[in-house]
């Protein structure tokens, strides 16, 4: 994400300026008081008004977002079955696939948005933990799907009926209307999809080409050491 955010027509500057120059009760009467992303915002607004600073703000919003939940969801699996969240979330993509809860390592690491070797390794700490194991593909000679063990079955539905009653965005979700909540729904899944359109295919085409840099070096070292 560049920080040189392209600017856009004045009024969007002026609106964003306005804002910031706007007492705190008129601008978020709703809040129950100043917030560290408020003073980001401000600080970034203050730092560079002549920019429009609007989707580069969004984006660190989303971040932070992305962190908060993040963390909390860390705690609650390691807390739940010592597992860190970015495994947990394996076994949520093998449960919600439905039975027999298996997947290739290809399909998981798409739907999970990490590299080949990522996924391999949460493979392995998973196989190792006795929560999923690996099948012969039988549409696909010498490669394997990942299956969803008893054990990591009942661990994912625990974790579900968890995520469900004790979300760590629920508390903050109770602030807001049904049509409120509906509106930020859509937002973010038209959203996400506009960047898995426009921003997935060359993070995927990076990842690839890595990949095989990669793997010519580490070919060209065993050749040296040979």
């Amino acid at each position: 994400m560049s920080t040189a955010a392209v600017k856009r027509s004045p009024s969007r500057r002026s609106r964003a300026n306005t804002a910031a120059e706007q007492p705190e009760a008129a601008r978020k009467p709703s809040l129950p008081g100043r917030s560290q992303i408020d003073l980001i915002t401000l600080q970034w607004q203050r730092e560079h008004n002549e920019l429009d600073l609007s989707d580069f703000l969004l984006a660190i919003y989303f971040m932070r977002l992305g962190t908060l939940i993040e963390q909390d969801f860390d705690r609650m699996c390691q807390n739940l079955c010592g597992i860190s969240g970015s495994d947990m979330r394996v076994l949520l993509a093998l449960r919600r696939s439905g039975h027999p809860y298996a997947k290739r390592p290809t399909d998981l690491y798409r739907a999970l948005l990490v590299t080949s070797g990522a996924i391999t390794k949460k493979i392995d700490r998973l196989t190792s933990l006795g929560f999923v194991e690996r099948l012969a593909d039988p549409s696909h000679g010498g490669g394997f799907i990942v299956h969803l063990t008893k054990k990591g079955l009942d661990i994912v539905e625990k974790a579900i009926v968890k995520l469900a009653k004790e979300s760590s965005i629920a508390p903050a979700m109770a602030h807001f209307t049904d049509a409120e909540r509906d509106a930020g729904n859509q937002f973010c899944l038209r959203t996400l999809a506009l960047m898995e359109e426009l921003v997935l295919p060359g993070l995927e085409d990076a990842d690839n080409t890595s990949t095989k840099t990669r793997g010519k070096v580490a070919r060209k070292s065993s050749r040296g050491r040979g």
